[in-house]
């Protein structure tokens, strides 16, 4: 069996049985998690200097930031449209 991987946008690809929420980085507690994980070296940036529109928490407590809306994630997710097979 291989790993499932998920377009995030811009080519980045994510682990997609690693992902435990796609979030809007809208509200306070959500910054505040995106905040702790840049201080303990847990941010993965991958919106190639655009704006922010989607958060992954993932499973090993990293948290990814995507400029691809939470919904579009989601439904590529759902749709495993983009979803490539490694391994």
């Amino acid at each position: 069996m291989g790993i499932k991987l998920i377009n995030i946008g811009y080519g980045n690809m994510v682990s997609a049985t690693r992902i435990i929420s796609i979030v809007s980085p809208d509200s306070a507690p959500i910054r505040r998690i995106v905040q702790d994980a840049r201080e303990n070296g847990k941010l993965i940036d991958a919106t190639h200097g655009r704006r922010t529109r989607a958060v992954l928490i993932m499973d090993s407590d990293h948290v990814i930031l995507s400029s691809v809306q939470p919904e579009t994630v989601a439904q590529r997710l759902l749709n495993r449209d983009d979803v490539s097979e490694e391994g």
